[in-house]
């Protein structure tokens, strides 16, 4: 199983970013899919999950309201919209799979598979 994030970088503080994971060596669908972000000094935190069939979805409230987690199951694609982006989102932030005979559940814990991560670092 692999995992690639990409689309991180440099933005300012109130802009938008699209993150994309392209996954491989699975059945795509058979995953449901979350993104992680690890700010410096501090743990790894659940920032978003979506369920197999993108049906249900899950946001912490840090970025509930501003970023949006979406997949492509043709493409093998998750995705992960930012937008009124804040210093505090500064991170790497990583794609994760679970395998799930559930079409409809997203989870908080649990995953098995992760990305290498990419940085997405917010200026003033």
């Amino acid at each position: 199983v692999q995992l690639q994030a990409f689309g991180g970088g440099l933005v300012q503080a109130g802009g938008s970013l699209i993150l994309s994971c392209a996954a491989s060596g699975l059945t795509f669908s058979s995953y449901a899919l979350g993104w992680f972000r690890q700010a410096p000094g501090k743990e790894r935190e659940l920032v978003a999950a979506i369920a197999r069939r993108g049906s249900r979805t899950w946001y912490a409230d840090s970025v509930k309201g501003r970023f949006t987690i979406s997949r492509d199951n043709a493409k093998n694609t998750v995705y992960l919209r930012m937008t009124s982006l804040k210093l505090e989102d500064t991170a790497v932030y990583y794609c994760a799979a679970r395998f799930t005979t559930s079409a409809s559940d997203y989870y908080t814990q649990g995953y098995n598979a992760w990305g290498q991560g990419t940085l997405v670092t917010v200026s003033s």
